[in-house]
């Protein structure tokens, strides 16, 4: 009877070792974050009223989100690769990006020493452009209260190219309809394209460069859209675009991390104000293990226009653990002419009103 038991458990590890080595060269994980966060700001209409409310357009120091990706070895240094990637709602359990199960990002393509292709929903260039020069992130009180462009970088309908090569970075995205959503906050903007009868609505296109070395770097993006009926900003004609070129750089040195950097805007959209100039200067430095200090001063400048806006931000950050933070930031924004600015992405100002805001909250990554 032994003998039986001991055949039979050699033979079920000897089948599990196979059945695992069949399927050694391909990985998939799952990956997530949880922010949630409670938001106090003034003047947030125009009889100068103040509220305290948990922001649901992403946490208090990044957007929730959970993820699965992947990548199957092929042989010759080529992989197939994939992401599907859903933002929520932390204080409702919603979906974000519009109600989309995965509207962060939902892509598959091929990777190899030439760098990667993907097709789907992939991000931009100018969100590509920013992960090292946007020290702060995709907070609230950050460049995504003044410029929504920026953390909402992603385009349907895309294929888009990614390589590096020693300190270089080079990409390009292009998309044949680039956003087929009209709800999810500053990110829907309801240009769907892919139209027979009229074949530039809805196009985006966007590129990349970047030089990083261990101490400082460079980063430069172009993304120019096209408009379509029914599209968000004004851009309701395919003859009509919308762009961005962004240049930074960025500096490290002891615990300090510095950037400095700009973005110029053409929004053919608009009628009143087309031309746009964001500055903007962020950093961090590490008082120890666990304490971080970062901040932020932006400035958004409209061309012959009163309308402007500056935003200040700064921030503690307690590191529980490598997966576990706290973080407590104070936040102003000055709204000039009837610039409307808020601090916090999803809240609201009263128009030409300057608010204050205090956010705390806590961050889990898995």
């Amino acid at each position: 009877m032994k003998k039986i038991v001991a055949t039979t458990a050699l033979a079920a590890c000897s089948t599990l070792g196979l059945f695992g080595a069949a399927h050694a060269q391909s990985t998939v994980q799952v990956y997530g974050l949880l922010d949630a966060a409670v938001d106090y700001n003034t003047n947030v209409d125009t009889i100068g009223r103040s509220r305290i409310w948990m922001p649901s357009l992403g946490g208090g120091m990044f957007p929730s989100r959970i993820g699965f990706k992947g990548s199957e070895d092929l042989g010759n240094g080529l992989k197939a690769i994939f992401t599907l990637e859903g933002g929520m709602y932390v204080d409702t359990g919603a979906s974000g990006q519009g109600n989309r199960l995965f509207g962060r990002q939902a892509w598959v393509g091929l990777a190899g020493n030439w760098g990667q292709l993907t097709l789907g929903r992939n991000y931009n260039m100018l969100y590509n452009s920013m992960p090292e020069v946007e020290i702060i992130g995709p907070t609230q009180y950050g460049l995504g209260s003044i410029e929504p462009a920026i953390p909402n970088g992603r385009t349907d309908n895309s294929v888009a190219y990614k390589g590096t090569f020693g300190a270089v970075t080079a990409g390009a995205s292009y998309s044949l309809g680039r956003d087929t959503s009209n709800a999810g906050g500053p990110g829907g903007t309801n240009c769907g394209g892919e139209n027979g009868a009229d074949a530039q609505a809805c196009r985006e296109w966007s590129v990349m460069l970047r030089y990083d070395t261990p101490t400082w770097g460079l980063t430069s993006a172009y993304d120019r859209k096209n408009g379509g009926a029914g599209a968000a900003a004004g851009l309701t004609r395919s003859d009509l675009s919308d762009s961005r070129l962004h240049v930074a750089g960025y500096t490290k040195f002891g615990g300090w991390r510095l950037a400095l950097g700009g973005l110029v805007r053409n929004n053919e959209g608009s009628a009143a104000t087309p031309r746009s100039n964001l500055y903007y200067f962020d950093g961090a430095y590490k008082l120890n293990s666990a304490v971080t200090v970062d901040g932020l001063a932006a400035r958004l400048d409209y061309r012959d226009s009163a309308n402007d806006t500056n935003l200040y931000m700064l921030r503690v950050i307690y590191d529980l653990s490598k997966r576990t933070s706290t973080y407590a930031a104070i936040g102003h924004v000055a709204n000039k002419g009837t610039a409307a600015v808020a601090l916090s992405a999803g809240g609201s100002v009263g128009a030409g009103m300057a608010q204050n805001g205090f956010i705390t909250g806590i961050k889990h990554s898995f």
